[in-house]
């Protein structure tokens, strides 16, 4: 159940508690983790909280935003070892199509990652424009390398 709900960006403000924006895209993760809770025998209760005062509310967006700040931290982790992997690549001539296929599937799933974390980024963290930039590099650094492997393949 914590599975699904993080997935789509609660947070768990304690055991067993987790908050969650009332916006309609996240209802139908909402009654997927209730059904989860359901089948294995729990009980789920699901209510509709108003922040008391605007400190509040500004503290449960703070709550969102670091929780996205972290994933975006990892995301621009993963960007940098993607660079390391091809950057290697290059330093040893491994021009391949192979390897193109290998490195243009990890760079799909940066995009996805990074299609996701945009979708959960309600409160828009300040790394999220960070992370965009460093996508759109990954994707020049892929175009340099497939344009390397091409250039291999029509000299060989």
């Amino acid at each position: 159940m914590w599975r699904e709900l993080r997935k789509v960006g609660a947070v768990a403000l304690q055991q067993a508690t987790w908050v969650l924006p009332a916006k309609p895209e996240f209802i139908e993760a909402l009654k997927r983790a209730v059904a989860l809770v359901e089948r294995g025998g729990g009980d789920a209760i699901v209510l509709d909280v108003i922040g008391t005062d605007d400190a509040t509310e500004a503290h449960l967006e703070e709550l969102f935003t670091q929780a996205r700040e972290g994933e975006w931290a990892e995301f621009l982790s993963e960007c940098g070892k993607f660079d390391v992997e091809i950057q290697k690549e290059i330093r040893v001539g491994k021009f391949t199509a192979a390897e193109l296929d290998e490195e243009e599937q990890s760079l799909d799933r940066l995009k996805r990652w990074f299609r996701d974390l945009r979708a959960r980024d309600l409160f828009v963290a300040p790394s999220q424009e960070v992370a965009e930039r460093r996508l759109k590099e990954c994707v020049e650094t892929l175009e340099d390398f497939a344009e390397r492997v091409y250039q291999e393949g029509e000299q060989t």
